[in-house]
């Protein structure tokens, strides 16, 4: 997979994705992410109105390498999950900035948003 870094999307140090959504941010896995775990074999995601706190675990992903806490990348309020990918983990790997989508979240301080990495940035420190 050729590693993309989307210029929409905001990016966490965690390697977390953010993208606006309307009033919502959708959170995923970056590209890089997902090339490092390998194949995904599972995924496990909070329920809906579940509350997330920026740079707390919300989740976790294994892969057949190891297993990984997801750090929510700005906090809020779980309003939908994506079962696609709760049903078939390999969509991460297909489509890691659409289809393979996490979570949507409320959020709570659009300013946490604005701290994430942008995509050059990001970019350049996963690829130096």
């Amino acid at each position: 997979m050729a590693l993309s870094f989307p210029a929409d999307c905001r990016y966490a140090d965690s390697h977390e994705t953010a993208r606006r959504d309307g009033e919502l941010v959708r959170i995923g896995l970056s590209a890089f992410a997902i090339e490092q775990l390998g194949d995904i074999v599972f995924v496990e995601l909070p329920e809906i109105g579940a509350a997330l706190k920026a740079g707390s675990s919300f989740g976790s992903v294994e892969s057949v390498k190891a297993v990984e806490d997801l750090l929510a990348p700005v906090g809020g309020v779980v309003e939908a999950r994506n079962e696609a990918v709760l049903a078939s983990p390999e969509e991460l790997q297909n489509d890691p900035y659409g289809e393979g989508w996490l979570l949507l979240v409320r959020p709570g301080d659009p300013a946490e948003f604005d701290a994430l990495m942008d995509a050059a940035t990001y970019g350049g420190k996963v690829q130096a």
